[in-house]
């Protein structure tokens, strides 16, 4: 696994203009079936792909915490907002609540959470690929490609699947 987390960037940089050109073929087409086929395209990559011997989401990306997120997160940990948001959580470039450092600060050792039945919902619903409307989260789907090795290869399935 190490090694396709190593290649994945480089990958997904060669494969970038493809894809974004790919991307914005199907927004302008907006098939019907979009959804439903994702759905099925990420059902069964995970199937066969286990976070756990990966977790590249959690060592190099920060999900973003909302109000919400942070009120559940802390009251597990059993600590006041303000002390969790000054501990763990900076505003970044966009405005939204993000850790402080990666990896994740509630990674352990053997790629588990720690808070993972609290976890922020943006890291429940990573990689978002089998979302409603997936076609307004191509954007996020492209830049995911570079961290996820499973989307990645589900791109190439849609593609090979959907050609435009």
């Amino acid at each position: 696994m190490d090694k396709i987390i190593e290649e994945l960037p480089v990958k997904a940089k060669e494969k970038w203009l493809e894809n974004k050109k790919y991307f914005a073929k199907l927004k302008s087409r907006q098939r019907k079936r979009l959804d439903i086929m994702m759905k099925e395209i990420h059902d069964e990559e995970f199937r066969h792909t286990d976070c756990l011997t990966c977790a590249n989401c959690c060592k190099t990306t920060s999900p973003i915490f909302t109000e919400k997120d942070i009120s559940r997160i802390s009251k597990h940990l059993k600590m006041k907002e303000g002390r969790f948001i000054e501990q763990y959580l900076q505003r970044d470039d966009d405005d939204f609540m993000v850790l402080k450092s990666a990896p994740c600060t509630f990674l352990d050792h053997d790629n588990t959470c720690f808070i993972y039945d609290v976890r922020p919902k943006a890291c429940s619903e990573y990689p978002h690929t089998n979302r409603k409307k997936f076609i307004q989260l191509t954007d996020l789907t492209l830049k995911n490609t570079e961290i996820c090795p499973a989307v990645f290869n589900m791109v190439e399935t849609l593609k090979a699947k959907l050609p435009l």
